[in-house]
């Protein structure tokens, strides 16, 4: 939006693959969207680019300040949902704040302030090359997992699994099912681009999670963010999955890049930071669309429309309405999943045990 800061601009742009100039609508599959923290990092150069500061201390304060920017942004403010599609900010909290480690030591290597912001610059332009690399590795330690005649039970829209999962496809036949991924059928978005690349798809609701882990040989699924313990922070239901898997003994297995490791250490659900606004919640009854012949999920003509010009969920045929203020209806967009439901994670340092995250992060932020 034009009354966005610079920063925020630029979170845009990077986050739709738009300009300034000519932004454009957010892909509604995410198929072309970078990963958070590479878009943070992308917007903290930009303030780089634009900084008036002579010292590095100035130059911090102006990091800082611009993180703060986008972490109230996407913690505060209803645009978020639409901008980060649904995901956490734990990932953008984690990008920054390996960018700023980054900065400090790059000054402490090059104590001359305008080399030291030459060689930021310089490398974190090649930041983006170096996070597709990443995926690739992953895609290239995880496939070694997924043998031919398996099928691989996912969650929501991950584009390090769905690299992992086209990549193992080239070689090996296998099949695979997802979870639809209520509210955003993030699942049945990801399971076009399964189906496009000819992998067998099925496509189940949320709640038959325990009923189709029989039928899986594993589970793969990524992370918004992977915690000091070896747990991960995920679309809501990975959870239920973890537990699943572990009842009835399937590997669950996470792909995750190493810039989503986070400085976090929860031990439930109650110690995960804020999640900014939730996403509103319809329920619409589409069991019943054969029967209306089509009507439900279909706007009625004319369209009922609120102030801000987004569409009457009331005239929505098969909308299960409320009175006001009569039912409290929840919509956290993840959940906590701790290391013990987890089996291994396939990162681009390797294939980790979920004890040796801790080992990894001192390594990073050191």
């Amino acid at each position: 939006m034009m009354d966005d800061s610079p920063v925020l601009q630029d979170l845009r742009c990077h986050l739709t693959g738009s300009t300034a100039a000519s932004p454009t609508s957010i892909d509604p599959e995410h198929r072309t969207a970078v990963a958070l923290p590479v878009a943070a990092i992308k917007s903290l150069l930009g303030v780089i680019q634009r900084s008036k500061a002579t010292t590095m201390m100035g130059l911090q304060e102006d990091l800082r300040g611009a993180t703060e920017e986008m972490m109230t942004f996407a913690t505060e403010s209803p645009g978020s949902l639409q901008l980060l599609g649904g995901r956490s900010h734990i990932a953008l909290a984690s990008g920054c704040e390996l960018f700023m480690k980054y900065v400090t030591r790059a000054f402490l290597e090059l104590p001359d302030f305008a080399a030291c912001i030459a060689q930021v610059l310089e490398r974190g332009e090649r930041f983006a090359g170096i996070s597709l690399a990443a995926r690739d590795r992953i895609a290239e330690v995880g496939q070694a997992f997924i043998q031919d005649g398996q099928t691989v039970l996912t969650h929501g829209w991950s584009r390090v699994v769905s690299n992992l999962l086209v990549k193992a496809a080239e070689h090996r036949h296998f099949s695979i099912v997802v979870l639809e991924g209520r509210p955003d059928a993030a699942g049945a978005k990801a399971a076009k681009v399964y189906a496009d690349a000819g992998i067998p798809t099925t496509v189940v609701l949320d709640s038959a999670m325990a009923c189709a882990m029989e039928s899986a040989d594993l589970v793969i699924v990524g992370a918004e963010g992977v915690v000091e313990n070896g747990g991960i922070v995920n679309k809501m239901g990975t959870y239920g999955l973890g537990i699943a898997a572990r009842e009835l003994g399937k590997p669950f297995y996470v792909a995750a890049e190493s810039y989503k490791f986070a400085r976090l250490y929860p031990l439930n659900q109650s110690d995960l930071p804020p999640m900014g606004p939730a996403a509103k919640l319809n329920f619409v009854d589409t069991a019943s669309w054969e029967m209306t012949g089509g009507l439900v999920g279909k706007a009625k003509a004319p369209v009922n429309t609120d102030k801000d010009g987004k569409v009457d969920a009331s005239s929505v045929p098969g909308v299960v309405q409320f009175k006001p203020n009569q039912i409290k209806v929840k919509n956290p967009p993840c959940d906590y999943t701790p290391a013990k439901y987890i089996t291994l994670l396939f990162t681009d340092l390797g294939v980790l045990t979920p004890s040796a995250v801790s080992d990894e992060l001192i390594r990073l932020y050191q």
